[in-house]
């Protein structure tokens, strides 16, 4: 079992959920370490033992947050339907997953641009599993229209479209209907796998 893989355990689980509830309702720059110990109903010390700084359980939860909705992503992929359908069925599906909780979108999606090459080296961890995914799934030639090889480069700047997408969702205010915007990202991979 990968480090992935494991269950996390269970304080570090609570001082997640704690940070994702203080920055919720606060924002990621007014949440305190004492918020984030008191909704997750922990000593300080308690958070010491798993994290140095507020900025490092900040980057725990936003990886977090994006392993589960890359599980969503891979759980609405069914290779028993048509490459279409199952793009469509991923896209709304992901989509939706973010869209759960838009109060905590809004403070991932903008807090963790805010700190600094931390932030930038954790969005690009991300960013970059999302792009190992896709190239997984559009080469390994499961119907889709692609005749050569998808390459990292373009993954990447898909995931970079749908990512603006999702941000200017957000500073519009829409942040609790981004299954809307499976439309133009579904059109947007179609384009880059019909090349």
């Amino acid at each position: 079992m990968s480090t992935a893989d494991r269950p996390e355990p269970a304080h570090r689980s609570r001082l997640l959920e704690g940070i994702a509830c203080a920055v919720a309702a606060k924002g990621y720059a007014d949440t305190t370490i004492a918020d984030i110990v008191r909704e997750a109903g922990v000593s300080r010390r308690t958070f010491y033992e798993y994290f140095a700084t507020k900025a490092e359980c900040f980057i725990a939860l936003y990886e977090a947050a994006n392993r589960n909705t890359l599980a969503v992503l891979r759980q609405a992929l069914d290779p028993a339907h048509q490459w279409q359908t199952q793009l469509d069925r991923a896209l709304v599906a992901y989509l939706g997953s973010m869209a759960q909780n838009p109060a905590l979108l809004r403070s991932l999606s903008i807090g963790i641009l805010g700190l600094g090459d931390e932030g930038i080296a954790a969005r690009r961890r991300v960013n970059q599993a999302l792009c190992r995914f896709m190239l997984q799934v559009v080469n390994a030639g499961t119907g889709h229209p692609r005749k050569t090889p998808l390459t990292q480069e373009m993954a990447l700047a898909v995931i970079g479209g749908i990512n603006e997408l999702v941000l200017q969702a957000i500073e519009q205010g829409r942040a609790g209907q981004l299954e809307q915007l499976a439309g133009p990202a579904g059109e947007l991979v179609r384009a880059v796998t019909r090349a």
